[in-house]
């Protein structure tokens, strides 16, 4: 945009030129900035005449000023801040007025003046310059919006660069310097450094430092401890993990600590961690050490989202540039071993080849000339001997003697030549005559007389002996007569292992004969060692037989378990089929109440039973044609070969009859009883489960018809399991439809028949079949573990009745199965639900059974107390029917105890019954215990006069009312219940 800010302005008298004050506005227009919008408008209005005014202006990030130039007077002061803070219009404040001429994304421009408010030449200019300034603003919000857009762009642009970067070739240094260079498209960077930080060591790494200043160069590959830095400003930087900005007296007011001036002053310093999530990784750091302008908070932000993704980067890098080098090493370190490896297997394939010569050259010679040759593969060879000494070891032959120069070697005694100064020491000899070391020690070995010179002196000599067993046969030599020329150490040993070989060649002919004693020692180690695998073979087939006995067999009681009795019973089932007239029978057994002589005499005692169980029916059986199986925990089962369902109830009346006597167990006489299901072999049985399932049906039955008995499968109890089978489903059904609903019986006062009360009982509106009792479908939900889900359906519906049921003071009892206190959160859901149908606790009570004391009684007493403390009350149904009534009472939070039908029955006001004192005790206990009472089947009158002259006060029956559903409010019912002849 072009300006001509400082060109003067057209002048006009009160805007009255049309031509000049399009000038003006133009001219306007075309201001750059604030600063000089306001300048011009202020000349504008004094030239109009427009009094004593002045313009002022405001940018978002805090900037301001006044037209003309000068300080702001208290009372303008506030009219900008009003301004500023939103105030439309004019305002008022000592006589001076403010008018908004623009404001726009939280800038703004307005004119101040003095005297009255209604000035007209005042007016008709703010009028006019009011557009003016509003297009001026917008024009500098979108310039604003533009830049911002394409600083974003850019940003974007720069970090693809640098994630292509960190997923390029480029190599580290080059892609550093490529980041500074983005970094400084964004900011000032002529000074710029990236440091990453090690948490385990505490120090850190500059991987990229440039400083135009400071001298301080740091090593990229060097961890400088954080104590060097201590208390400088990259420390403060990672120690408080917050950006630093600003010169260095305005960063101390910023750290946690005093700051230590570290390297060079500068003029301002922005420093950002990186953070991955709450760990520091490192620091980036923009400084600049001339005047220029300062970091922003913007370049701050910037430079921390940038960092991020720079580290993302650097990381990549450093991991590529690592994994490089690791390549790098690792491949030169398979190059130098693939070259060992290829010539260990020359050494070897030579070895083998000496070895091979050894024992087949016929001619020494050829033997001799072979072992030079393959010598001269791996070492400078040309001179080459090879020494043996007599059998008398006086005399040294040269069997083998090649020299460069021509030279030879003559057989001669042993005297104090090198080789024989070798074959002494009995271990390899390396001379090097240019190392200083060795020449002096060779020399003073002459000047001793211990080594004389024989033949021509050589610069380099290697000499291995000939060695076999313990005795030293001669040597094997070879040397070099130029300086510069010495063997190796890895060359001696090569020479060692070849010195073996020709040993070995030597040795052929005695080694021989000790090769046949070898051959028959080796025969007899043979068969020792085949007596030795024979012996591990059958210990392996012992073991495997014992695994294969312990994978079939229960390990308490050594019978065969539920796996060996289904492959038996594939087997039967295999056999019936192809012989169609052989039949068999299953037969289950359950033992009765074992669940409480384990509970009561411990699992060890229970297992001794077992034993003793397993042992009785064992004896029962005929053997070699029946088997006995545990099936797991107290449950048997016997396959035994039939052809009529007499014989599988006779071997079940004595399995019966074999429980008879006690068992005696750790001087403990225990007595238990067994259940006995029979399925008998039939032709539409095709897997063992099949038959196992219903001699499992036929032993329930047992158990249903008083234990101790058995039963045979047949059509009946088939056509029961479906129907049980079905009425599952059809529960389950029931639950999600609705089906499930609470009937009421009242709880009434005895003396007044006042109703305090009732008892939600469950029915069951089934569609086909009508209204169910709770006893035709209740053990159902019991046994396929529905009961919970059962008592939370029929104790929100009745939640959802209170409303219309109970009147003021009246509660219900709703029961609860055993099974809802092992849930942890069953006091929760219980409150969550009555706070949800706006029903108070006290209108609420809870009835368990004596059954529910016995499983936890601990956890059970712990529910009650938080039951009780949030004003839910418990109520004991069934009260003297149960195990243990009197010495669980006094442990639990509970509020009234239901005394049991059964004792009701035969009470009466004139005569004491037999229930008479059973209730005058319950009474008397409650009383001390201060709880509440309640009699249940109270039917007739002169039972209700019989527990009122006992003392007993609340009570329930048919006397009073039978459980009925809640009808709809209707005129002269008043909402109660339907009158129904269904019992409870």
């Amino acid at each position: 945009m072009t300006t001509n800010a400082h060109q003067p302005l057209p002048r006009t008298d009160a805007f009255s030129n049309p031509l000049e004050v399009g000038r003006l506005l133009s001219h306007l227009l075309q201001a750059e900035s604030l600063p000089a919008l306001a300048q011009g408008i202020a000349q504008a209005l004094a030239d109009a005449g427009a009094g004593a005014t002045s313009v002022a202006w405001w940018t978002a990030d805090g900037g301001s000023g006044i037209q003309p130039a000068g300080p702001v007077a208290p009372r303008d002061a506030a009219l900008l801040e009003a301004l500023r803070a939103g105030t439309e219009g004019i305002d008022e404040f000592a006589g001076h007025h403010a008018r908004l001429l623009a404001r726009d994304a939280g800038a703004g421009i307005a004119v101040l003046h003095a005297g009255q408010a209604n000035n007209g030449p005042l007016e008709a200019a703010c009028a006019l310059l009011a557009p003016v300034a509003e297009a001026v603003l917008e024009a500098r919000h979108l310039s604003g919006s533009l830049r911002a857009l394409a600083r974003s762009e850019q940003l974007q642009a720069a970090l693809f660069q640098i994630a292509d970067m960190a997923s390029s070739g480029m190599e580290l240094n080059a892609m550093l310097r490529e980041l500074h260079a983005i970094v400084g498209r964004f900011m000032y960077a002529e000074n710029f450094y990236i440091a990453l930080y090690e948490e385990s060591s505490d120090a850190l790494r500059f991987i990229y430092l440039v400083d135009t200043v400071d001298p301080i160069i740091r090593d990229a590959d060097q961890f400088i401890p954080m104590s060097v830095m201590d208390k400088g400003l990259t420390w403060y930087c990672i120690r408080d993990r917050r950006p630093l900005m600003g010169s260095v007296p305005d960063i101390r007011n910023q750290v946690s600590g005093p700051l230590r001036d570290i390297g060079e002053d500068c003029f301002d310093w922005l420093g950002v961690p990186i953070l991955v999530g709450e760990a520091v990784r490192g620091v980036l750091v923009v400084q600049s050490y001339m005047e220029r302008p300062r970091y922003t908070a913007a370049d701050q932000a910037l430079l921390a989202y940038v960092g991020s993704h720079i580290l993302t980067a650097v990381d990549r890098k450093l991991q590529q540039e690592e994994l490089e080098r690791g390549v790098a090493e690792r491949t030169h370190a398979l190059t130098v071993e693939m070259q060992e490896r290829q010539r260990t297997v020359r050494i070897q394939e030579a070895l083998y080849r000496i070895a091979e010569l050894s024992h087949t050259a016929i001619d020494p010679d050829g033997f001799y000339q072979a072992v030079h040759g393959i010598v001269g593969q791996f070492l400078d060879a040309r001179n080459f001997y090879i020494a043996l000494l007599s059998p008398d070891g006086q005399r040294l032959h040269f069997p083998y003697y090649v020299d460069e120069n021509g030279g030879t070697a003559e057989s001669r005694p042993v005297g104090n030549g090198i080789t024989e100064y070798a074959i002494r020491h009995a271990r390899p000899l390396l001379v090097d005559m240019d190392d200083p070391a060795t020449r002096a020690r060779i020399e003073a070995l002459q000047a001793s007389g211990e080594l004389g010179l024989i033949g021509r002196q050589s610069m380099a000599w290697l000499g291995v002996p000939l060695v076999s067993g313990d005795r030293v046969l001669g040597l094997l030599a070879v040397q070099n007569y130029a300086s510069g020329h010495s063997y190796s150490a890895a060359e001696r040993d090569l020479l060692t292992f070849i010195s073996y070989q020709i040993a070995s060649g030597l040795e052929r002919q005695r080694a021989a004969a000790e090769l046949k004693e070898a051959n028959a020692d080796l025969e007899r180690r043979v068969q020792a060692r085949t007596a030795e695998l024979s012996e591990q073979i059958r210990v392996r087939e012992d073991i495997e037989r014992q695994l294969k006995y312990q994978v079939l067999h229960d390990p308490l009681t050594g019978l065969p378990n539920r796996a060996y009795l289904r492959d038996q019973l594939l087997r039967a089932l295999a056999h019936q089929q192809r012989e169609p007239g052989r039949g068999f029978a299953v037969l289950f057994m359950d033992l009765d109440r074992f669940k409480v002589i384990n509970d009561s005499v411990g699992h060890l005692v229970g297992d001794a039973l077992l034993r003793e169980v397993a042992a009785r029916f064992t004896h029962c059986v005929r053997a070699g044609c029946d088997m006995v199986a545990r099936l797991g925990g107290d449950e048997f089962a016997i396959l035994m070969d039939v052809t009529g369902p007499d014989a599988a109830m006779r071997m079940g009346q004595r399995i019966v009859e074999a429980m008879k006597a006690p068992i005696r167990v750790e001087g403990k006489e225990l007595f238990s009883s067994v259940s006995v299901g029979i399925a008998m072999s039939a032709p539409h049985y095709t897997a063992p489960d099949e038959l196992l399932r219903d001699a499992d049906i036929a032993m329930y039955r047992a158990k249903a018809g008083g234990r101790d008995r058995v039963e045979v499968f047949d059509e009946a109890l088939h056509a029961q399991a479906l129907q049980l089978l079905e009425m599952e489903s059809d529960l389950r059904r029931a639950m999600e439809r609705a089906e499930l609903v609470p009937w009421f019986q009242p709880i009434v006062r005895l003396s007044t028949g006042e109703t305090v009360g009732y008892e939600a009982l469950v029915r069951w509106q089934h569609p086909q079949r009508g209204v169910l009792s709770p006893a035709e479908f209740l053990p159902v939900a019991e046994g396929n573990g529905s009961m919970e889900a059962l008592d939370w359906a029929v104790f929100t519906r009745t939640l959802e009745l209170l409303p219309r049921l109970l009147m003021p003071g009246q509660y219900v009892n709703v029961n609860f199965s055993p099974r809802h206190f092992r849930s942890p959160g069953l006091v929760e859901r219980l409150m969550g639900l009555l706070k949800a149908h706006q029903v108070l606790p006290s209108q609420v009570r809870i009835e368990v059974t004596e059954g529910a004391l016995l499983e936890n009684a601990e956890k059970i007493g712990q529910v009650f107390c938080q039951l009780a403390d949030q004003g839910v009350m418990v109520a004991l149904d069934d009260f003297g029917t149960g195990y243990s009534s009197l010495s669980y009472l006094h442990r639990f939070r509970m509020h009234t105890l239901k005394i049991d039908r059964s004792f009701i029955c035969d009470l009466s006001p004139h005569e004491e019954g037999r229930s008479t004192a059973v209730v005058r005790a319950i009474l008397a206990l409650s009383q001390a215990q201060r709880m509440e009472v309640v009699a249940e089947g109270i039917e007739t009158e002169s039972q209700r006069q019989a527990l009122l002259a006992l003392g007993c006060e609340l009570g329930q029956g048919y006397l009073f009312a039978r459980p009925a559903p809640l009808l709809a409010r209707e005129p002269g019912l008043d909402g109660r219940l339907q009158e129904c002849a269904e019992g409870s």
